[in-house]
């Protein structure tokens, strides 16, 4: 990597990239009345980008790594392009043949990362239905939550969500048939079916279903954290979801661009003509959807599924699978340097490394310059409303500007405002806004906090930044209250809520504590009402009934006066912050 001065200049690149017939010219275009730039050479829908991946035939796509070395194998533990797209066609025959699956009705997704998702995902689209991706962490009415606010008529799960959801079938009256994957006779609930059974015999020239799709029809709804304790699902469109997966292209063109070293030339020596991704990110999250799943079935790269994430096997598998991307969220860059077996294992395949969903400390960058020399680091931001990306920071930009996410794609305006929602000058630091075609249309249901989120097309992030001169974008601080956990949103007010049903609390107030692998984990205060008692561990068993494990507090103080608060009744947390955690207050 050749110092920054001999560098193409970055509007210089930008404007090659994106230049009338080139690859990504844009165009623009009326987007549910808000006037966007588009790109111009996006595939339209989700099924344009299924039907398109069969050129990739027999190469693998899909490796599972299995639950234990030497486990039994199952028959989609290893998909080709071929497989998977003749597996997902015959997913979406049964949807609409034996469900009668119609445009727009829900299909939920509930298990962890198998590659039986991504064939519910893809099939599930195709045949025209709102893909619902569930967490895969939440408990049992966490989940059922999420079938119920979405009416999804179809649950795709693993053996250990579909039990969760067992036991609330009768709050789902929308839930018509629950299809277990991975499972055997006694795993299967009652009424419950097969995955397997329900593809059935697979036709490896089958023909994707003919159904009319357009770019501003509905393709998904991911679930993220509300700050009134209730999960929103953020409705995406086809139009969102490829909008990623061209700007994914646009950001890797223009790091290489900027690398001055050619591409060709600074791939290690052994490493696979193709990208091998190491998944080290749920598929439920829009990160390991839309930017890993999505954007690896276009380009013909193969993706590695671990069972778990654990730092040493992921180095085990990127020898052996000879990977040549990793990454996920920082706390995951860090654990993989800092194992104690690093330096015994061949990792002369990998060429990038890529990460975002938490802030990334400028440290991690000089640590991966000495650990991986040559390598093309990178690191970006964006939402779940965001559709994954809308900045990105690669390679010498990176190094450059460490603290840094990067400057948008050409499609993607932001703006710094303040508190009246007004522009502020680059520079001045306020809540950072983003208009594209990347941004979903709202909230499933719920007009008043899309309302309150989006206006005139500009997406109210909650996040505090700036934007310096050349259009890098800081991210400095938070609006909401929220604590990001290893790049797992959680909003305060659902482990408070939790908290309070608890009879012996009366007040509460969730803080992040600062860890140098995970970003922050949560910790807690607490008021106990008079003559009550609890212990900390008693509360956090209480919370982990509750709320998904992530969430529960790994921390609980007590204290025997009121929680300090403002003339407005607001807990003032930074003071709880300065009296706990004197070493790391703001």
């Amino acid at each position: 990597m050749s110092d920054i001065s001999t560098a193409p200049d970055l509007a210089a690149v930008t404007a090659e990239l994106i230049a009338p017939g080139a690859p990504f010219e844009m165009a623009e275009r009326d987007v549910r009345g808000i006037t966007l730039r588009t790109w111009k050479n996006a595939p339209p829908t989700l099924p344009d980008v299924l039907a398109a991946s069969r050129a990739h035939g027999d190469a693998e796509f899909l490796v599972y790594d299995g639950e234990a070395p030497g486990a039994v194998s199952r028959p989609f533990d290893r998909l080709t392009f071929a497989d998977h797209v003749a597996s997902s066609a015959a997913f979406a025959h049964h949807l609409i043949d034996e469900v009668g699956i119609q445009v727009g009705d829900r299909v939920c997704i509930a298990m962890r990362n198998f590659p039986e998702w991504s064939i519910a995902f893809w099939g599930a689209a195709v045949a025209g239905a709102v893909v619902v991706p569930l967490n895969a962490w939440w408990t049992g009415p966490e989940l059922a939550y999420g079938l119920a606010d979405s009416g999804s008529r179809i649950l795709v799960a693993d053996p250990q969500r579909a039990e969760r959801v067992a036991e609330h079938q009768a709050e789902l009256p929308a839930l018509e048939r629950v299809l277990v994957a991975r499972a055997g006779s006694a795993d299967l609930p009652d009424g419950a079916v097969s995955f397997e059974s329900a593809v059935g015999p697979v036709d490896p020239d089958a023909a994707l279903p003919d159904v009319e799709l357009g770019p501003e029809d509905h393709a998904t709804i991911f679930y993220t954290s509300g700050t009134t304790g209730q999960p929103k699902g953020a409705l995406g469109t086809h139009r969102n979801i490829c909008t990623n997966l061209v700007s994914l292209g646009y950001c890797a063109a223009r790091t290489s661009m900027r690398s001055v070293v050619p591409a060709g030339d600074s791939a290690p020596a052994g490493a696979p003509a193709r990208n091998v991704y190491l998944l080290s990110v749920p598929f439920f999250h829009a990160t390991g959807c839309h930017s890993v799943l999505v954007a690896n079935l276009a380009a013909g790269g193969e993706i590695v599924i671990m069972h778990r994430w654990d730092a040493e096997r992921a180095l085990q598998l990127i020898e052996r699978e000879r990977v040549t991307v990793f990454g996920g969220v920082p706390a995951m860059v860090w654990q993989v340097l800092e194992h104690p077996d690093f330096a015994s294992y061949d990792l002369s395949s990998v060429r990038a490394i890529g990460y975002g969903g938490a802030p990334a400390a400028p440290e991690l960058v000089r640590r991966l310059e000495a650990m991986f020399p040559g390598r093309i680091p990178s690191n970006g931001y964006g939402l779940t409303e965001t559709s994954s990306v809308t900045t990105m920071n690669g390679g010498l930009d990176y190094r450059r500007k460490p603290d840094s996410v990067g400057v948008p794609v050409p499609v993607c305006d932001v703006q710094v405002v303040d508190g009246e929602g007004q522009p502020l000058p680059d520079g001045e630091v306020g809540e950072l806004w983003i208009k594209g075609p990347n941004v979903v249309t709202g909230y499933w249901n719920k007009p008043e906090a899309t309302a309150a989120a989006i206006s005139d097309g500009w997406l109210h992030s909650g996040d505090i930044a700036r934007v310096d001169e050349e259009g890098f974008v800081f991210i400095v601080d938070r609006a909401k209250d929220m604590i990001i956990r290893g790049g797992e949103n959680v909003y305060c007010v659902e482990v408070e809520a939790a908290l309070f049903e608890h009879p012996a609390v009366t007040d509460a107030a969730a803080i992040g504590i600062p860890h140098r692998v995970l970003g922050e984990e949560v910790g807690v205060v607490v008021h106990l009402a008079p003559g009550t008692s609890a212990t900390e561990d008693e509360l956090r068993s209480f919370a982990a009934e509750r709320i998904a494990a992530f969430k529960v507090p790994v921390r609980i103080w007590f204290k025997d006066d009121p929680l300090p608060r403002n003339p407005n009744g607001k807990i003032m947390k930074r003071d709880l912050k300065a009296e706990l955690l004197p070493n790391v207050a703001p």
